[in-house]
């Protein structure tokens, strides 16, 4: 049996832009791909915080340091510069991988800037 697992998080996320005029996509900081792994091309599904849009897109990557979360094509409706997002991509894993498989879930400051990283989400309390 495969189960589809979260492979990586970035977590409040601000986007930068919204170019509706630019192939669709969400550009990426090249230094956050690095440090979550999420690879160029990537399927991923981003859910803004502030409006609620949950919606699927691929990964571009933009200028590593920048701090540039771009929302493009047709989803820069589902945005606004300033909006928080969870980025997230998942993977298909067996069953033996499932047994130590952790996420990479990047916690994001201002300026997209990381707060923190985890391999595991706190249980949520009463």
């Amino acid at each position: 049996m495969q189960s589809i697992m979260l492979k990586a998080k970035l977590h409040r996320a601000q986007v930068t832009h919204a170019v509706l005029d630019y192939e669709g996509s969400l550009s990426i900081d090249g230094d956050l791909l690095k440090i979550s792994g999420l690879r160029e091309n990537e399927q991923i599904q981003i859910y803004n915080i502030d409006n609620g849009e949950r919606f699927t897109t691929y990964i571009i990557q933009a200028e590593p340091g920048s701090g540039v979360m771009s929302v493009n094509g047709a989803a820069a409706h589902k945005v606004t510069v300033g909006d928080r997002i969870i980025v997230c991509a998942y993977g298909v894993y067996d069953e033996h991988e499932v047994k130590h498989h952790k996420p990479r879930l990047i916690y994001m400051d201002e300026g997209n800037t990381v707060s923190h990283t985890a391999n595991a989400i706190a249980v949520q309390l009463a």
